[in-house]
């Protein structure tokens, strides 16, 4: 089917944004986009809809239109993949794509970060996982979802926070900056962040993220009490891939990408750079048959 496509499109889809790349069968980048969720947990129809406005958007961009749909190879890296269910919902969807394959978004990122050989990833983001390809032979590690798992993430960093700050208005720990800035954004209503709390998601947790890095460089207790733990469960995760012979792991994802500081000099000796990211790997899925599950 790939010898009919002419244009290879990877997409990185996670609870926060999905990225779409666009790239002709010679791996030349032709346009780019990003628009918003692709878990698809979070609703299969909802992310395959920030997907195709993704695609169209990179597709207008390279002077594609929708007559040339049927010529594009799709590979697709999304968070909630592992779900065989939710795989299974997601691609009975209908699409106008010459093909499409389905992975996770962690299985795209060590593709992407190893450049398609062996090797182990970590993503922190707003979500977490770690990833272990030997092979054929693939061992995950945590990533199975928000609240229940995702430890070392955004999304559990920033519930983490909203518990400790309700905690410092009852008095029994510190109200910091970081406490009293949370409480700005909910204009200082209990009430507010309880009924928020009702229908929040891993996004929502995770928007906080840049404010405790930016407070643990003044030191703010809180702050750095939050990055503390974050590194601590970061670090279970690492010891937990290397321990299944990972020699070597890329630390990824916006919250990965910033805590390196925070690990242990022991952590940081094995800890790679990676050599892309999950929109390569997402081109490679595109290009081989990489389908999580069998169609």
């Amino acid at each position: 089917m790939t010898e009919t496509c002419r244009y290879w499109v990877g997409i990185d889809g996670g609870g926060t944004a999905c990225r779409a790349r666009i790239c002709d069968r010679s791996g030349t980048i032709l346009a780019e986009a990003k628009t918003g969720s692709a878990n698809i947990l979070l609703g299969a129809e909802v992310a395959m809809a920030s997907i195709q406005d993704a695609i169209a958007t990179a597709a207008a961009q390279a002077g594609l239109s929708e007559a040339d749909y049927g010529q594009f190879a799709v590979g697709l890296a999304l968070a909630g993949a592992e779900h065989r269910q939710a795989w299974y919902d997601f691609m009975a969807l209908p699409h106008p794509y010459g093909r499409v394959v389905l992975n996770t978004d962690g299985y795209g990122a060590c593709l992407g970060a190893w450049q398609g050989r062996d090797g182990a990833i970590f993503i922190a983001g707003t979500g977490s996982v770690g990833i272990l390809r030997q092979g054929k032979a693939i061992t995950v590690v945590g990533g199975r979802e928000f609240p229940i798992s995702d430890q070392g993430s955004g999304a559990v960093m920033g519930l983490r926070l909203i518990q400790q700050v309700l905690l410092s208005v009852d008095g029994i720990v510190p109200k910091t900056a970081l406490a009293r800035h949370v409480l700005a954004h909910f204009d200082d209503d209990l009430d507010a962040i309880v009924a928020w709390s009702k229908t929040a998601r891993p996004r929502d947790y995770g928007q906080f993220s840049p404010e405790i890095f930016r407070l643990a460089e003044e030191n703010d207790s809180l702050a750095v009490a939050m990055l503390q733990q974050t590194a601590a469960d970061i670090e279970m995760w690492l010891n937990a891939l290397l321990a299944q012979g990972a020699d070597r792991v890329c630390l990824m994802g916006g919250i990965g990408e910033r805590i390196a500081p925070w690990l242990t000099p022991a952590i940081q000796r094995r800890l790679a750079t990676p050599q892309g990211d999950a929109m390569d790997g997402a081109i490679l899925i595109a290009q081989g048959d990489h389908n999580l599950y069998p169609l």
